[in-house]
């Protein structure tokens, strides 16, 4: 009877484990999923892959730019905030070229250098882009991103997705796959041995 209730317990125990692996490897396909659907394409979409030095020529603050939204019309429209523009000096070409924040500055404002979040306050939005100013007056030599295929004739300062953020978003599915065909293979292993042991 005790021999019983103790394989009946294994069994429930094997299942259970099972079940855990099954679904660890189910999440982390599902994970791996969601990031080929949306890191991976801003990715490879990225043209600035290769990193050079740039040198700071002039950083201005401009109260007004064109607004890129409005073709065709001369009229200069003030935005919600002041606009940086840094120009560098691209070491590898020596081209003097506008420096943007990242690859999505460029979609959102390509007259500005940086654009900042839109539910954030006026005030401290005008400190932190004359601070920036500041940093660029500075320090005047940094590393930045290029397009080497000649496509992008700007720089950008951070990537969005570089290759270590790619691979530290792969890190965590692959653990948990890893962990779940693990537990699936031990499971196995733990029922072979008893049936092995049945027809001993």
């Amino acid at each position: 009877m005790l021999g019983k209730k103790l394989v009946t317990a294994q069994k429930r125990g094997e299942t259970r484990a099972l079940c855990l692996g099954l679904g660890m490897v189910a999440c982390s396909m599902m994970i791996y999923f969601f990031i080929g659907i949306t890191i991976v394409p801003f990715y490879t979409k990225s043209v600035w892959t290769a990193e050079t030095v740039c040198k700071v020529l002039k950083a201005n603050i401009q109260d007004k730019v064109l607004d890129p939204n409005n073709k065709g019309s001369e009229d200069e429209d003030i935005f919600p905030y002041p606009c940086l523009q840094v120009w560098v000096n691209l070491t590898a070409s020596g081209q003097e070229v506008m420096l943007y924040q990242t690859e999505d500055t460029l979609e959102r404002n390509p007259k500005c250098s940086y654009v900042p979040g839109k539910s954030e306050n006026s005030q401290e939005v005008k400190a932190r882009i004359e601070k920036i100013a500041s940093n660029f007056k500075k320090y005047q030599t940094f590393p930045c991103y290029y397009d080497p295929g000649g496509t992008q004739t700007n720089v950008i300062l951070t990537r969005l997705y570089p290759p270590k953020g790619l691979l530290f978003a792969f890190l965590w599915p692959t653990l948990m796959f890893t962990g779940g065909c693990l537990i699936i293979v031990l499971v196995k292993i733990s029922q072979y041995f008893s049936i092995l042991s049945a027809w001993q």
